[in-house]
């Protein structure tokens, strides 16, 4: 995926982004990470195809790529397996193929033998584990992520940070996730972009060569977590002057 000089504004307003230009290889887990109002939902929506950017270009050389939001939106009328199966019908699948893909992929998340629970009867993590195999059956290379644990508790969050990284290396997709939380980007991320605020500029990359057996509480989380910190308030402080 490669983004090449990519500026957004609304109207007549301010930049929102300026000059983004990255490239993101296939495979990669990239979290990007800034200060809120910075423009990386804004970034996200637009790799997506839902906003058109003001200048520049972005191309996903796989073709569209799969979103999941910090809501989970599932339809509540529906059981887990069938708020998946929509996604697979919409996809394509025949109907006949649809319950045993839908099977599958909740077992990727470790959630089939919750497929017949409606979203009232589920957890919040449990619901985002459902909307992550929603994501997954539409079967893109890149799955661009908008903070989806931030609604959740500490625990389970961590918990469904295990989980992705399981994900993540069993399918070898290509992720982009974004999030505000620094402790949460030094545990997931192989590469972590920092982001400025008003207009958003990529200003920072930290790349991590290994990424197993990290827990957000370790020591090399927390030093990398500290580094990334103190580069965030300064970037806070500096648009704040």
């Amino acid at each position: 995926m490669t983004i090449d000089g990519l500026g957004k504004r609304y109207g007549t307003g301010p930049l929102v982004l300026d000059g983004i230009t990255l490239t993101i290889e296939a495979g990669q887990f990239v979290c990007l990470l800034g200060a809120s109002g910075c423009g990386k939902s804004t970034l996200l929506n637009i790799i997506a195809g839902l906003e058109k950017p003001t200048e520049g270009a972005v191309t996903v050389a796989s073709g569209k790529a799969a979103v999941m939001f910090q809501d989970a939106a599932l339809f509540p009328w529906l059981t887990a397996g069938r708020n998946v199966e929509l996604a697979l019908k919409l996809r394509g699948v025949p109907r006949k193929d649809r319950r045993a893909a839908a099977l599958e992929l909740l077992d990727l998340v470790n959630l089939a033998d919750a497929a017949d629970k409606r979203p009232h009867e589920l957890s919040g993590g449990m619901r985002q584990r459902v909307a992550l195999a929603r994501s997954l059956a539409q079967d893109r290379k890149v799955l661009l992520m908008d903070e989806p644990f931030a609604a959740l508790d500490a625990i389970t969050r961590d918990l469904l940070h295990e989980e992705l990284e399981r994900v993540w290396r069993q399918t070898g997709r290509t992720i982009v996730f974004v999030t505000h939380n620094v402790r949460e980007a030094a545990r997931l991320g192989q590469r972590i972009l920092l982001m400025s605020s008003r207009p958003g500029r990529i200003v920072n990359e930290w790349t991590i060569d290994e990424t197993g057996s990290r827990r957000i509480e370790s020591p090399e989380v927390a030093r990398l977590g500290d580094e990334i910190t103190d580069q965030l308030r300064e970037e806070i402080r500096r648009n704040a002057a």
